[in-house]
């Protein structure tokens, strides 16, 4: 027995629901959750620490602050735009392996940014670390949702997604102390090489297989346990191709109710969430007064308390779905109205003051509590031979009707009647996005049924302690 087999062992292959963690032990499982949370950490990092360095940009190339802003947003498109490719090639190729692939990739666009000679240059390796990141999400999502039982899936995808808020705190708060002493450039490459590392690390963990998407109607295609056949791909899927591998794999993807509405309401909820990232800071700094340096850590507080409302909350809906599995959505479509009326009162209501920022830095809670159940609610009506697909579908919808229109909305709204009361309009995304959550957990049971048969399967005692063996 061993705790962490190599890569060259055969896949594990995975159960009904799409589970190996009858195959796993509790340890290992929580070893590659680690992994893929440290690895998703240095992504955001490698995000989000150019902000900290615009002043030193603006000085040494006298940017605009629109040419700035791109730097940031080019991420968000080029992650849109390869998004589905990537995802595909995750559920093609393997897991495992696109997730170190995708890891180097924007590790060392990281390092390209650090070596960048003028704009363009510097523009074209941010491009390049969304294309990395675009895979990474989707990839690190369905290995995740393999290694863990179906009543822990939402609990896990939220512990994943909560290191979005953490690597932002980081990369805001560390970069900033970073430029100041060791300059931009050290700065944007600081994080590519432990990136690199670990992502190369990845390669020594164990893939899965499951059951090809039928080219007729999305049904499971039987594989037996000994290996890949003729024809199958490294994770056991024999995937059709050309056309109808597309119209099979698109079928799926939109067949299920429920995984629309999560796609929507996912969505919706992130406008909310980038605006008050993006627009936070320069708020507290104009109603409050405050420098720029003591703006960024007050709105930190609100991104660190998303942090842990993504992690507590993403765990109730997993225990909420153990007595009634539609519970896992009425719980995110409950928790988004709730930062509706939180953020509603704050700016709408109230004036600047300290229970104004109270209530900002409470609404932290509930705005991110369907960053992990929303693709684990997804994950889990799909096949889990198109899981990444899934994920990065998720990915493609709320890149491009969420953390991009958020902070462009925002910035109109504020142009035209002012900063506080564009705050105070955005939150009805909120209720978008809880209407939606609503809808689909009206669906959720049957698409479940559909794919497993049933509800969050029922794991013996003791499976899930088992070593994994080769």
């Amino acid at each position: 027995m061993r705790s962490w087999p190599g890569h060259g062992d055969p896949p594990l292959v995975s159960d009904a629901s799409g589970s190996v963690a009858h195959l796993v032990s509790r340890r290992h499982a929580w070893g590659v959750a680690l992994m893929v949370v440290a690895l998703a950490v240095t992504d955001y990092l490698d995000r989000q620490i150019v902000v900290s360095t615009f002043p030193y940009l603006k000085k040494a190339w006298g940017l605009s602050d629109t040419a700035l802003g791109a730097l940031v947003t080019t991420v968000s498109v080029t992650m849109a735009v390869f998004a589905l490719p990537a995802a595909r090639l995750a559920d093609r190729w393997g897991r495992v392996k696109t997730i170190a692939a995708m890891g180097s990739a924007w590790s060392l666009a990281a390092l390209a940014c650090a070596v960048s000679g003028n704009y363009a240059q510097l523009f074209a390796a941010r491009s390049l670390l969304g294309v990395g990141e675009a895979g990474y999400g989707p990839a690190g999502a369905a290995l995740l949702s393999g290694y863990f039982p179906q009543r822990l899936r939402a609990t896990v995808l939220s512990v994943f997604q909560a290191a979005g808020p953490l690597g932002s705190v980081l990369g805001v708060v560390l970069g900033g102390v970073m430029a100041a002493r060791l300059g931009w450039r050290v700065t944007l490459g600081a994080f590519g090489v432990p990136g690199l590392l670990l992502a190369l690390v990845f390669l020594k963990v164990r893939d899965y297989r499951t059951p090809a998407v039928s080219c007729a109607d999305g049904a499971d295609t039987a594989h037996s346990a000994a290996g890949p056949r003729a024809g199958e791909g490294p994770t056991g899927e024999r995937a059709p191709s050309g056309r109808q591998g597309l119209a099979a794999m698109v079928r799926e993807l939109f067949r299920s109710r429920t995984a629309v509405w999560c796609y929507l309401g996912g969505a919706f909820n992130l406008v909310v969430l980038s605006t008050l990232y993006t627009w936070l800071p320069s708020y507290l700094g104009r109603a409050y007064g405050l420098p720029s340096a003591q703006a960024g850590m007050a709105a930190a507080l609100f991104i660190l308390a998303g942090f842990l409302g993504a992690i507590v909350f993403g765990h109730l809906a997993d225990r909420c779905a153990a007595g009634r599995p539609r519970r896992r959505l009425m719980v995110p479509a409950v928790l988004a109205a709730a930062a509706w009326g939180l953020l509603s009162a704050a700016f709408g209501v109230l004036g600047p003051g300290e229970v104004q920022y109270a209530l900002i830095v409470v609404a932290g809670l509930p705005v991110a509590a369907a960053l992990g159940t929303a693709p684990a609610a997804v994950i889990d009506v799909v096949h889990p031979g198109v899981r990444a697909t899934a994920v990065g579908m998720t990915v493609l919808v709320q890149n491009l009707f969420g953390l991009a229109v958020g902070p462009l909305l925002t910035g109109l709204l504020s142009d035209a009647f002012g900063l506080e009361t564009a705050l105070a309009v955005m939150p009805l995304f909120c209720l978008a996005a809880a209407a939606a959550f609503r809808l689909g957990s009206r669906s959720y049971e049957k698409d479940l049924a559909a794919v497993s048969g049933g509800g969050p399967v029922a794991m013996p005692p003791g499976t899930h302690e088992r070593e994994l063996s080769s």
